[in-house]
């Protein structure tokens, strides 16, 4: 069995194998290759993965050609998955609602994609979901990031030249993200509050001593999808929530926003006529800038000024914590890989009818097989 892992350092730091998960998958029987620079961004150097049993290739059509399994953070180019031999298995984040022509390529190129992100929620699948190990990291450096780039203390200071007031840290989506954020802002000492549209996430924000805030009506009450996901609300809910929202703000020091919908573009939560009012030094941190933002005038990859002197930070992701993001992103594919193994003969045995490979296999014998995709496809 030879898996193949590939480089993503030109759009992404992160590596889907570490050292650690090398020896692992060593224990499976398998034999790995890894694509040459594939973890530099993460801070593993080639020669660590070769200590750690792994062989280096010098480019991605060489590392994938004769593998059973493909390794990467995101879905690779279409060059790459053309130079797959058929029948492969492909492992990544694969981004599935971006244009169905994409999905087009790995279903002609006979390939068998597996998008990470689509596991199921279910205890079984806890090891292997990357959109929690992942977001988790993301809300932890959203703080440090605003703290960085925040002018003023986060905890109360008692001195003899006088009281420094904690700063007010306002936390928009209390998912995996939102909650790392709050947790993270109460340790350095900052007052936070917090909302979201699901109910169940007041027990959890107060859980973690921050004060929850919501317009919480009739279709708040009513407002979690299947999954434990958000569901996009109302124009009218929204209108609401806008208000309260827009009224918080003014005393808020640092905002973090966090909310996103599977499949759909990132809701706005924040206008620049929300800005206005902020204080001058106050931050904003988009994790969802790559989606298209929660905050207006967020641009991804940069810190935005505004002219009232709010800084816009949309820099800030899972990224700047490489190696940590590694290590875990690595761990959740490999405890995937391990229940398509038989580990008596080290031959792949895929229980296609498992929900765990129900749920997140895109691609199979030449057809687009997810019924999410393939229906949207042939509509």
């Amino acid at each position: 069995m030879h898996i193949a892992v590939l480089s993503d350092t030109m759009t992404d730091t992160r590596v889907a194998a570490t050292p650690e998960t090398v020896k692992k998958y060593e224990t499976l029987g398998g034999k790995v290759l890894v694509q040459g620079g594939a973890g530099h961004g993460a801070g593993f150097s080639d020669q660590e993965f070769e200590r750690a049993g792994a062989r280096v290739a010098p480019d991605a059509a060489t590392t994938v050609r004769h593998a059973d399994i493909v390794l990467s953070v995101n879905r690779p180019s279409a060059d790459v998955i053309r130079a797959c031999k058929p029948g492969a298995i492909v492992i990544a984040t694969m981004d599935p609602h971006r244009p169905a022509d994409s999905l087009d390529v790995m279903a002609s190129a006979g390939v068998s994609a597996f998008a990470m992100e689509l596991m199921p929620r279910i205890t079984r699948a806890q090891s292997m979901d990357v959109l929690s190990s992942q977001a988790n990291l993301a809300g932890y450096r959203s703080v440090i990031d605003a703290s960085a780039a925040y002018t003023r203390s986060l905890p109360m200071m008692m001195t003899a030249a006088g009281t420094v007031p904690a700063a007010q840290i306002f936390v928009m989506g209390a998912g995996v993200a939102g909650l790392q954020a709050i947790a993270t802002a109460r340790r350095l000492g900052a007052v936070v509050t917090a909302t979201d549209v699901r109910p169940a996430a007041r027990e959890q924000v107060e859980s973690l001593g921050a004060k929850f805030i919501a317009v919480e009506d009739d279709e708040f009450k009513k407002a979690e999808a299947a999954g434990g996901y958000a569901k996009e609300m109302s124009k009218a809910y929204q209108a609401k929530q806008a208000e309260l929202v827009s009224e918080h703000l003014r005393r808020q020091d640092i905002v973090i926003t966090t909310a996103l919908i599977p499949g759909r573009t990132a809701p706005i939560l924040i206008t620049s006529a929300m800005i206005e009012p902020m204080r001058a030094g106050s931050v904003i941190v988009d994790l969802a800038v790559e989606r298209g933002g929660n905050v207006e005038g967020a641009k991804a990859g940069e810190v935005v000024t505004t002219a009232n002197g709010v800084k816009i930070l949309g820099n800030s992701s899972v990224l700047r914590v490489a190696a940590t993001a590694s290590n875990l992103y690595a761990r959740n594919l490999y405890s995937f890989v391990s229940t398509l193994v038989d580990q008596r003969t080290a031959d792949l045995a895929i229980n296609w009818d498992d929900d765990l490979i129900k749920s997140t296999n895109l691609t199979r014998g030449g057809q687009i097989v997810h019924p999410s995709f393939a229906n949207a496809l042939a509509s």
